[in-house]
């Protein structure tokens, strides 16, 4: 009785220690060390070999992750190498020739990982030459779009040896690197000499730029070096203080801080992409813009004064909207159409003709008949009326002019009225328009000027001097616009308001070192334009911006076209040079901001705010330290 006393509370102990969970055995400590590498085949920097495969050896199981994106060997193989992970082995077969005194490297990046529990290798170049010396050079940078300074992930960075402009065209990259996520390239093994260095979106695989294709090139000479130096890494006992700085030799490679502009060119062969006709007009889209003006020969009708000739911005859409209602109406047009075209074997642009059948759609015919449904629809309705007795709608309404309008219901003082006709206007009738400023409770005549968009045909805009917080009408008679083909727009009356000068605020630019031809971006949080404003005397002045948080960029308009231009390399034109603000700034109503930007105060990688930066860094692979989270737990 007394042993059974004893053993009680020795057996319910036992029970609540097997019911705690976390108490007991689990499995052990997790792996927390990398693979290492315990054997190359051949080894790692021999020299005067020529293997087709390259075998590494670990000492754990392995895997690979993204060859295809994080894995380039260099220089680069125009037939890919094939890379297989099995077990502890990596095997890499090289299918191309080797060069004759050359060093190879075969760069994983941070592709290597253990199997279990994904332990990165680190960055990590395995390298062999096929002479008696080794190459270990490195030159690095950073690749930014052109435009707007994003980090260009996942382009090839090279180096010819050759310095004359036609090599990029003609022979491929002798050294390679690819841009990580940042922008980011080390092109390594590289030997003493004089390069130049050029980017490449690589679509089909040979190395060597080709029409179409993402590019950016620097025609300043690359004469890589070297000298030991040191850095300092810094031990911290927890996020406020220092337990070690570690002072570690290495060599520092030069350069190290090439940055290069990559940007697509606009297509330059001019082509005549295709013809389309509407019974109102005929349009033609070309490849590229020209100078030239097309001629058009109507070989079924007379094409004197037979057309409103329409003009894309860029030069490369011309729209033909017929005068006469007899082409209109006309099925088939035949014309013999002359313009500026590219020979494909000499990639000159020479005029050449065509024979052109415009048809619409729909066939007159058909036109005709659809409009006899609407009357035969129209008439039944007004026959069911009658029987009600009423007769309020006699005549079957025709078609207005569907003008779009753009007027706010409030207004900033610095914009204006605008409005988009759907075709040329034949006739605009200013005295149908009346404009009313509202003062003591009375409208009363406001002065305005009613002129055509210079770059668009069917623009019109309203100006007038507004006055902040006062309330207008804009009323436009019917018939104020007619159109080409005969139709009126309807009668069109809007109160609208000029917002009061408190409600917005204002920003002043003074940019010392601002280009002699530029202009400034005013950008919203998503990146999207704001309001753009020309640099004037070195200033920039924004009036009228609405209270929001906003960015800055400037563009060297070096040809005062106003817009950005990208780069030609036949030419080897450079693309326009973008800089930003490095931080945001914050509009408020009523306040006038001052702001002085240096824009070369800041290299080009460290411009772009982090909040407009869509290509975001990857995270760093480290080991988990799971056994630290593992005793957290327990």
């Amino acid at each position: 009785m007394k042993a059974y006393h004893l053993l009680l509370p020795l057996l319910i102990l036992t029970l609540t220690a097997c019911a705690n969970p976390g108490s007991g055995p689990d499995g052990g400590p997790y792996d927390e060390t990398p693979p290492r590498i315990v054997a190359t085949s051949p080894l790692m920097g021999a020299t005067a070999c020529k293997p087709k495969k390259v075998t590494i050896t670990f000492d754990e199981n392995i895997k690979v992750e993204n060859a295809q994106e994080k894995i380039i060997v260099s220089p680069p193989q125009i037939e890919a190498p094939e890379i297989k992970a099995s077990g502890r082995h990596i095997s890499i077969s090289l299918l191309d020739t080797l060069k004759e005194q050359t060093t190879y490297t075969i760069d994983f990046s941070d592709a290597i990982v253990d199997n279990n529990e994904g332990n990165p290798l680190g960055n990590f170049t395995y390298y062999f030459s096929t002479g008696e010396r080794l190459d270990t050079m490195e030159v690095s940078g950073y690749v930014l779009g052109a435009e707007d300074l994003e980090p260009q992930k996942g382009l090839m960075v090279g180096l010819h040896t050759d310095l004359s402009d036609s090599v990029f065209l003609k022979q491929p990259l002798v050294r390679v690197a690819r841009t990580d996520a940042t922008g980011h390239f080390v092109i390594k093994g590289v030997a003493p000499g004089k390069y130049f260095i050029y980017a490449l979106g690589d679509m089909d695989g040979d190395y060597r730029y080709t029409y179409g294709e993402t590019l950016a090139w620097s025609r300043d000479t690359i004469s890589p070096s070297c000298f030991p130096d040191t850095r300092h890494d810094t031990i911290w006992a927890d996020t406020a203080h220092i337990d070690t700085i570690i002072t570690r030799n290495f060599t520092h490679f030069r350069p190290d801080n090439i940055v290069l502009f990559a940007s697509t060119e606009k297509r330059r062969d001019r082509l005549l992409l295709k013809t389309e006709r509407d019974p109102a007009y005929f349009r033609a889209y070309f490849t590229a813009p020209s100078n030239h003006r097309p001629r058009v020969k109507g070989l079924n009708f007379d094409e004197r004064d037979a057309f409103i000739e329409q003009r894309s911005p860029r030069n490369d859409t011309i729209t033909y909207w017929l005068r006469d209602t007899l082409l209109v109406n006309q099925d088939t047009l035949r014309l013999a159409y002359t313009y500026e075209a590219t020979n494909d074997s000499t990639g000159l642009n020479s005029l050449v003709t065509d024979t052109l059948e415009c048809i619409p759609k729909v066939l007159y015919a058909r036109r005709m008949e659809l409009k006899q449904q609407e009357k035969a629809k129209f008439e039944k309705q007004r026959e069911r009326r009658h029987r009600r007795g009423d007769y309020s709608l006699e005549t079957m309404p025709t078609e207005p002019l569907q003008v779009r309008y753009t007027i706010p219901s409030e207004l900033s003082p610095d914009r204006n009225l605008h409005f988009d006709l759907p075709e040329p206007a034949a006739r605009v009738d200013t005295a149908a328009f009346h404009l009313y400023l509202k003062e003591d409770s009375m409208y009363v005549d406001a002065p305005f000027r009613l002129t055509r968009d210079s770059l668009n045909l069917l623009g019109y805009t309203l100006r007038a001097e507004w006055r902040p917080g006062q309330e207008y009408v804009i009323n436009i008679d019917s018939a104020a616009f007619i159109g080409l083909s005969g139709r009126c727009n309807e009668i069109r009356d809007q109160k609208f308001r000029i917002a009061t000068e408190e409600t917005y605020g204002s920003l002043f630019l003074l940019i010392p070192d601002a280009p002699q031809q530029a202009y400034v971006d005013l950008l919203a949080a998503n990146g999207t334009l704001i309001k753009r404003v020309a640099v004037n005397d070195a200033r920039a002045d924004f009036y009228y911006l609405q209270p929001t948080t906003c960015y800055l960029r400037l563009v060297a308009d070096t040809n005062g076209n106003g817009r950005w231009d990208e780069a030609n390399y036949d030419r080897q034109q450079q693309p326009e040079t973008v800089y930003y603000f490095p931080y945001e700034l914050t509009i408020r109503a009523n306040w006038d901001v001052e702001q002085t930007w240096h824009i070369k105060d800041l290299p080009h990688t460290r411009q772009k705010p982090a909040a407009l930066v869509k290509q975001k860094a990857e995270n760093k692979k480290t080991p988990r330290n799971l056994n630290a989270e593992r005793d957290k737990r327990k």
